[in-house]
């Protein structure tokens, strides 16, 4: 048999046993509200060749590729456990069970590292809780796609509604094609229908109903059948806690705004400060895409080596708020055409550090370059620390903080040597650090920064909404603190 021969024999073989984890995944997670992750990444609903994708990842971090056959006997123990609602990382278990020296089996070994989600320890499972869109556009669409995408135990969150202004003939058949068909995120994965008459969007079996109101004030959610809801406002038209208040109408319980809150509104990014909300807050913020994606390697910078000031400089996407052709904008220069323009703009995401991360005495500036591609930016973030090291340590640091620290779900790290924009749309984290980019001299360090300013943004407001309805689920192995 020749190399060729082995090598497609091996991939045949590894092809066949992902396949068999797929039931055993989908079975966990429907009947068990278990989501089984892989360094962070899940794996529910995921095909063969994205499973097998997920594991070669590995080698980027770990410096070598993890094999399904490591990780199969995990989520084989997992089935046989009786577990509650939970985020079950197999990467993470083959990691440490491989460093473990006591000799346990791979069944005793899980149960033990999973222990707080079994048995008496295990959280109900609850009824889950309704979700209002306030809003249908690039944000929306893809927090519903996410919402539905997390729907399939039908004990978490919950699209109930989508609120819009009336836009004439046909608006729900078009508003449900564009969420069906996106041309940077591609395809929604499953169905859609629509129901007309009752103004009703069907996306994989989840009944949203479509609302038309030109303002707050004029629903009654309770009339839909829709209590105790998260609101979240994708329109950015109301950014304080009086504008955003008129949103407290029957039938909300909580408004989360995706866009900088002003004056008094908690900005919240999740995995740094998410955990200072107070149970009675109804009005709160997921900040911007450009804070989600700086503020979470600033606190890991911060924690290690201590920050005195830095700059962040964001290479950022077009968006909406720009002109397709030179035409009238109340700012400076956003009225020239964005696919034919670098436009110099401001950013408010220095600014809004002070309030996701209060303790940072650094100064951090900030601006913003706005450059002609649809979607991923870049944040380079230029840092003075308070003692000098090396390339290869803030790289070894950087690298574990994104494996196994608590802030993994929002720090990814990529080696690729030949990475651009377009390889991370997609990506599920708040930033991603280029490793062959970060450059360091003394006390000097400048990172950059990838992310998805669309999806990865999207990402972070659904672990928010998650975390203030009480249905995020505990993760395990419980990461490092």
């Amino acid at each position: 048999m020749t190399v060729n021969d082995d090598s497609f024999t091996n991939w045949k073989t590894r092809e066949e046993i992902a396949e068999s984890m797929i039931p055993l995944i989908g079975k966990l997670h429907r009947e068990r509200d278990v989501t089984v992750l892989l360094h962070s990444r899940s794996l529910v609903n995921k095909s063969v060749v994205s499973i097998l994708k997920t594991h070669r990842f590995a080698r980027q971090i770990a410096g070598e590729e993890l094999s399904v056959t490591e990780t199969l006997p995990f989520v084989q123990a997992l089935t046989a456990l009786d577990l509650g609602p939970s985020q079950i990382d197999i990467g993470m278990l083959a990691a440490t069970y491989k460093a473990d020296d006591r000799g346990l089996t791979v069944e005793a070994f899980t149960a033990e590292a999973v222990a707080g989600a079994t048995g008496a320890n295990k959280i109900e499972r609850g009824e889950g809780r309704d979700v209002v869109l306030y809003g249908f556009g690039r944000i929306g669409r893809l927090v519903a796609r996410l919402l539905i995408e997390k729907s399939g135990s039908g004990n978490g969150l919950r699209l109930r509604a989508i609120v819009v202004r009336g836009g004439g003939e046909q608006d729900i058949v078009k508003r449900a094609s564009l969420l069906r068909r996106d041309s940077i995120h591609g395809q929604f994965q499953g169905t859609i229908t629509v129901d007309e008459a009752s103004s009703t969007i069907f996306a994989n079996g989840n009944a949203i109903k479509v609302i038309y109101a030109n303002d707050p004030s004029e629903v009654d959610y309770t009339a839909y059948g829709i209590k105790n809801a998260i609101l979240i406002d994708n329109t950015g038209k109301w950014r304080d806690r009086e504008g955003l208040s008129e949103h407290l109408r029957p039938g909300i319980d909580k408004v989360v705004l995706t866009a900088p809150g002003k004056g008094d509104v908690p900005n919240i990014v999740h995995g740094v400060n998410h955990d200072t909300l107070k149970p009675d807050e109804q009005i709160l913020s997921c900040a911007s895409c450009t804070t989600n994606a700086i503020v979470p390697p600033l606190k890991a910078m911060e924690d290690e080596y201590g920050v005195l000031r830095g700059h962040v400089e964001t290479v950022h996407s077009f968006t909406n708020d720009q002109n397709l052709l030179d035409n009238y904008h109340k700012s400076e220069r956003r009225g020239r055409s964005a696919p034919l323009n670098m436009v110099i703009t401001e950013t408010g995401a220095a600014s809004a550090v002070a309030k996701a991360l209060p303790d940072l005495k650094a100064r951090i500036t900030g601006s913003s370059i706005r450059v002609p591609v649809p979607d991923v930016s870049i944040a380079i973030l230029n840092l003075q620390l308070k003692r000098e090291t090396t390339r290869e340590e803030v790289l070894d640091y950087l690298r574990d903080v994104s494996l196994t620290s608590p802030l993994r779900r929002q720090i990814d790290f990529t080696s690729a040597p030949d990475a651009v924009s377009s390889d991370f749309i997609g990506s599920r984290h708040a930033s991603i650090i280029d490793a062959g980019a970060l450059k360091v001299e003394g006390d000097n360090a400048i990172l950059y920064l990838w992310y998805d300013n669309e999806f990865g943004y999207s990402c972070q407001v659904i672990r928010v909404v998650q975390h203030v309805s009480g249905v995020e689920y505990p993760t395990y192995p419980a990461p490092a603190v």
